[in-house]
């Protein structure tokens, strides 16, 4: 048990600063309300209705989305690899260059799908 006592300290101070960050601003914040601050922000643009079914959405939102994941996790699996090289065989380095040959395909199909391009 003596070894979670430090992630339940951690989780108990993240915690009692989400708390205090509410309280504070709840107590700091200014208090003049008035319509236009609760309207929502459309850029000055009149928002036109969407229609029944919520409309189509781009795939190229749904491209940028899964393109941030797959390069997140990259970056995720790379820093522990590159921090610990000296410690690791040869076996690791096969791993990570299969690894980012896979990252690579999937930035060949995202780039020759347009996904890159921003109009």
């Amino acid at each position: 048990m003596n070894i979670y006592v430090p992630i339940l300290v951690i989780g108990a101070l993240g915690f009692g600063f989400a708390l205090f960050s509410l309280a504070a601003s709840a107590l700091a914040g200014p208090k003049r309300y008035n319509r236009a601050k609760y309207d929502s922000y459309e850029c000055g643009i009149q928002p036109t209705p969407q229609p029944v079914g919520g409309g189509r959405v781009s795939i190229k939102y749904f491209i940028t989305a899964m393109l941030f994941i797959v390069f997140d996790i990259e970056i995720v699996f790379l820093y522990p690899f590159a921090v610990a090289f000296d410690a690791l065989d040869w076996f690791a380095l096969i791993a990570m260059v299969l690894f980012l040959i896979d990252v690579s395909i999937a930035y060949a199909y995202a780039w020759k799908r347009g996904g890159l391009e921003w109009d």
